[in-house]
């Protein structure tokens, strides 16, 4: 094949046979990741302390959030939701990081759960 009058083995200089493809590949297939967890972070931290007490601020909390934290209330909750994916967010906080698991798993049921025509709410 060739680009530009150039065979395919010199485009770039570079051999295009899958040997050479294989050694400059960055990940090993086969192989083992593992990323290296870090303790929670001020943010974080600040962000459990939020969520333990929010209700008894006055105003909305997408407005406290955006205020308290200057973050939209989409990116508040992946933070949240990475926040309580971490293991240290136990340790934290473990009674606050349950409820909010807990929560969070029941309004998924909801959601995605069939029910019976009996049990549908009116909304």
């Amino acid at each position: 094949m060739t680009v530009a009058g150039t065979t395919a083995a010199a485009v770039g200089g570079q051999p295009r046979d899958a040997a050479s493809r294989r050694r400059g590949c960055l990940h090993r297939v086969g192989r083992p990741t593992t990323l290296v967890r870090m303790a929670l972070t001020e943010r974080d931290k600040a962000i459990l302390d939020f969520e333990r007490s929010w209700w008894a601020e006055p105003g909305s909390k997408a407005d406290a959030v955006r205020e308290r934290f200057e973050l939209s209330s989409t990116r508040y909750y992946e933070l949240l939701a990475e926040i309580l994916a971490d293991p240290e967010s136990l340790t934290h906080d473990p009674l606050l990081v349950r409820r909010l698991k807990r929560d969070r798993d029941r309004r998924r049921r909801e959601r995605f759960e069939p029910r019976p025509a009996t049990e549908w709410r009116s909304r």
